[in-house]
């Protein structure tokens, strides 16, 4: 009798863990398009913020529509990809690559006043976990029309400041351009400079987190120097 309980328990408990692991992958399953339709709305989101226009998730795809009018990928001597769409490209794994076989995805807008906008993604590490954004330029390719920065890990109060408006608002009408020369934008510990068009101030506590974001910019946009410098010709 007491083998046959054993027996019993043993199949029970072989066939709830069956039942749970199927029901499990089947919640997966169904859920799966939900969570991939609300990472494009996301994703669509940051992108209009770093042109200025703020969305919700209710009108996000409607906004993008309107205001994102091309996109396509490069590579790093400015050659466009075909066939390659520029919003399914994941920056993460293009970056495992070397340089001269990534993708390198931009968008381009149309804001309001009917000024053409080039939108461009960065990804990088932070102090605790990955930190990404887009930043936009203005027709010259080379003053920033606006930037949208988050992260994954970074510290609330200090890292974490890098999404905020106050951070972020700090980044327009500075350029990547000195006298023909690329210089990005540097992120300054003490504050930038008075009147300085390349630097804005590091974030109080957040040292950690604002050179990695001044890394971010650097690497993420020297890759598109060339584009950059043939377009501004």
């Amino acid at each position: 009798m007491k083998e046959f309980s054993n027996k019993y328990i043993i199949i029970y408990s072989l066939a709830m863990g069956v039942s749970v692991a199927i029901l499990l992958s089947l919640t997966a399953l169904l859920l799966q398009p939900r969570q991939e339709k609300n990472v494009e709305v996301e994703k669509k989101m940051n992108i209009l913020s770093s042109i200025n226009v703020p969305s919700e998730k209710s009108n996000a795809v409607q906004l993008y529509e309107k205001y994102i009018r091309d996109s396509y990928v490069i590579n790093s001597e400015g050659k466009k990809f075909d066939g390659v769409d520029a919003f399914t490209v994941t920056l993460r794994a293009e970056q495992k690559k070397p340089l001269e076989e990534q993708y390198l995805p931009l968008f381009v807008a149309v804001d309001d006043n009917g000024d053409t906008l080039r939108i461009f993604p960065l990804e990088g590490k932070g102090l605790w976990g990955p930190i990404w954004g887009y930043i936009s330029l203005k027709e010259d390719l080379s003053t920033i029309a606006g930037v949208t920065f988050d992260h994954k890990g970074e510290t609330p109060g200090l890292g974490a400041e890098i999404n905020t408006t106050e951070f972020e608002s700090q980044f327009h009408d500075k350029k990547l351009f000195d006298n023909g020369a690329f210089v990005s934008v540097k992120v300054v510990k003490g504050g930038a400079g008075p009147g300085n068009l390349h630097e804005v101030d590091a974030i109080s506590g957040g040292t950690v987190t604002s050179k990695a974001l001044e890394k971010m910019l650097l690497d993420g946009l020297v890759k598109y120097e060339k584009y950059l410098s043939q377009k501004r010709k």
